[in-house]
């Protein structure tokens, strides 16, 4: 497995605003539903405070302050969409707002809801963000063709998301030993050439350690890993195919240098082809709604034209298949792709 430091992305994507045939695919399919907040009410608030972290630098949250004579109601209904999120039903009155925190940083502006169980002080997260078309094709293929199903709510502008947890893909690698007494290397190397092939077939790009998760369960005398995206704003825009593969960037590089220690190419191409596989029988489970999403993202703008040109010529020049020419959307060029790989 080879990587290279050059790989970046140039500059900030673009928003862009979930279209009329991607807002039927989502109401089709139980993923638009009425909410109680939407990303605008927040942005109302009376200020923000810096955060920091436990070195005493400051991070790149802030908390959220609201005014005393809105923040009842605007607690209730935080909690009321949390309930709507999880699916419960009914109201459940021990639930709180803990914090309201907003990141500035990135496409999304998140704003992160911490909800408090009073029963028993166990807390969980979501996020209500801007909601952009590439970010929700992004979390709906990865529900579809993952091992990852994904919890998510977009209506109108808003995008409201579950808490994906995990050790952050960075930190883990500072210390593996840390998250799991039994740490098993060649695991750990198998699972990211699976999340690198995943991540290539279905163009989900700028997987660096900082946007991935490590999911790590005990199995036994050894720890299991699963390493899952957590940010899915680069899903098929960039145009250099270097660009979805998680391999090439410096931020991965320990992932990388254990894949050559720990393990052989062929190995890893037994890995790959058996990731290839299992997205094959992803996608034919639920081929009626996968190439429903594709019809609709074969017709959607979620890049830039001169991405799509060098993408196509990098995909046609890569598989040694020159129908990627005439690909004029990204939303064909993964139809296309999907096909090649996975030998639909």
């Amino acid at each position: 497995m080879e990587t290279r430091s050059d790989n970046h992305i140039a500059f900030k994507k673009p928003n862009f605003r979930v279209g009329d045939g991607l807002a039927r695919y989502l109401v089709k399919h139980g993923r638009n539903t009425p909410i109680p907040v939407a990303y605008e009410d927040l942005l109302r608030h009376d200020g923000l405070m810096a955060q920091t972290g436990p070195d005493g630098k400051e991070t790149l949250w802030t908390t959220v302050m609201l005014r005393p004579s809105e923040m009842e109601d605007m607690h209730d209904r935080l909690v009321e969409l949390y309930q709507v999120l999880i699916g419960y039903g009914r109201a459940l009155p021990y639930l709180r707002v803990a914090s309201i925190d907003f990141c500035g940083y990135g496409n999304s502006q998140p704003f992160r809801i911490k909800i408090l169980n009073q029963l028993n002080d166990n807390h969980d997260y979501y996020y209500i963000k801007k909601a952009d078309a590439s970010r929700v094709y992004g979390l709906e293929l990865e529900h579809l063709l993952s091992p990852n199903k994904i919890n998510y709510i977009c209506t109108g502008t808003t995008l409201v998301e579950e808490h994906i947890i995990g050790v952050p893909g960075d930190d883990f690698m500072k210390d593996p030993l840390k998250y799991g007494g039994n740490f098993n290397p060649v695991r750990l190397c198998k699972e990211f050439v699976k999340f690198n092939e995943r991540c290539f077939v279905r163009l989900l790009g700028d997987m660096r350690a900082y946007n991935f998760v490590v999911d790590v369960t005990q199995d036994f005398d050894q720890a299991q890993y699963r390493l899952r995206s957590i940010d899915f704003d680069q899903q098929s825009f960039e145009g250099r195919h270097r660009i979805y593969l998680p391999q090439f960037y410096k931020e991965n590089l320990g992932y990388v240098e254990y894949a050559r220690r720990f393990i052989s190419p062929e190995t890893a191409e037994q890995y790959a082809q058996e990731e290839r596989s299992l997205l094959r029988k992803r996608y034919q489970v639920a081929a009626e709604q996968v190439e429903d999403l594709l019809d609709v993202m074969s017709n959607a703008e979620i890049s830039l034209p001169e991405h799509v040109a060098l993408l196509r010529s990098e995909l046609a020049k890569y598989h040694a298949h020159p129908p990627f020419r005439k690909c004029s959307t990204m939303g064909e060029i993964l139809t296309l792709q999907l096909k090649v790989m996975l030998s639909l």
